[in-house]
């Protein structure tokens, strides 16, 4: 039984149960949604919205085989594969983010772990050395780390690590088999050892159940402390990988993914990341009602489409929501346990 009064206090817990989880997941999407924009409003504004900026620094050529990314040297894709970009030109993409409203700066590098030794890691540093000094948040997501790298990154003043579990346990092999989920898994432990914060999450629609997609958001939730990002991603899918010819999943499956993932995370920022062009401007409006409160901006997330800097723009005017300003956090203080405005009801 749910009690949603105490859920909407927004509490942190890391006990729930896959039962609990699937409880809330099941939720009447009006009472899901209320609840988890209840929950949303007691650590962030209303009204804001990140915008975040990705860039691929080193693209194509992984070795990992994941089925959905048509970055692996494993699938026949139509990416063209670039060393690792000069940081002048990394500089440059972070300086036009900014002007564009992006708080967050993302850097990504199509690796399965970065180099141990040698001039393109001391070249990553300095990448993320130089766009701090913009007064920007720094993300990386470079692959698998170990506690040195991850010291070294902290310390060059990188702000959080993208490594996502993207799905199950159960359901991870059917995705990748040239890593195990305990290596994600410890990837995220150095980075936390290391200071930095952690953004972590998975995609939706790549044929897993919804027993998977609570399996992902269960793994999530018991990750202590919670991850401070959760990225839900839509399954964009690319000629030449595996995942091509999936089945498109049901919208309200990615809202309630996120709407969950708010409720159960609530301190985290649900970030509403890949697959937004194959979405409707009042899908994305449903997806910021269930919490999610980030959006990556541009023409591109690494190598697949995204709407774009005018049309984001356009479509937050609309809504009357304002990108946080650089340099905020967007994190505000709980209300008083009135104002959630949930009654006290308990669901089976």
């Amino acid at each position: 039984m749910l009690d949603l009064e105490q859920l909407a206090l927004g509490e942190p817990r890391y006990d729930m149960t896959r039962e609990e989880i699937q409880a809330i997941y099941d939720l009447p999407i009006t009472t899901l949604v209320y609840l988890a924009q209840s929950v949303h409003r007691r650590y962030y504004a209303a009204d804001e919205i990140q915008m975040s900026t990705l860039l691929s620094i080193k693209t194509g050529g992984c070795k990992e085989n994941c089925g959905y990314c048509p970055q692996s040297a494993h699938h026949a894709t139509n990416v063209a594969s670039h060393g690792l970009l000069p940081v002048a030109d990394i500089v440059s993409a972070a300086k036009e983010a900014k002007d564009n409203g992006s708080s967050r700066f993302c850097m990504g590098a199509a690796w399965r772990n970065p180099p141990k030794k040698g001039p393109q890691f001391d070249q990553v540093l300095e990448a993320v050395r130089e766009v701090r000094k913009l007064g920007l948040e720094v993300c990386t997501t470079l692959g698998m780390l170990d506690e040195d790298q991850a010291h070294q990154l902290a310390d060059a003043g990188v702000h959080a690590y993208n490594h996502n579990l993207d799905t199950s346990p159960e359901y991870y092999g059917d995705i990748i088999s040239t890593r195990v989920y305990q290596d994600r898994l410890d990837t995220l432990q150095n980075v936390r050892k290391a200071g930095m914060t952690v953004c972590c999450g998975g995609i939706v629609g790549m044929g897993e159940t919804k027993e998977d997609r609570v399996g992902l958001l269960h793994q999530l939730h018991h990750l202590a402390p919670h991850p401070e990002s959760v990225p839900v991603n839509l399954l964009v899918k690319v000629e030449g990988t595996p995942l091509a010819d999936k089945e498109e999943i049901d919208i309200f499956e990615m809202v309630r993914t996120i709407a969950t993932a708010c409720i159960i995370m609530p301190t985290s920022r649900v970030r509403l990341s890949a697959g937004r062009t194959q979405m409707s401007d009042e899908a994305q409006a449903m997806c910021f009602m269930a919490g999610a409160s980030s959006i990556f901006t541009g023409d591109k997330l690494l190598t697949t489409p995204n709407p774009g800097e005018d049309r984001d723009r356009a479509l937050l005017k609309r809504l009357g929501l304002k990108p946080v300003e650089a340099g905020a956090t967007g994190h505000h203080h709980a209300h008083s346990a009135s104002d959630a405005g949930v009654s006290s009801q308990a669901v089976h």
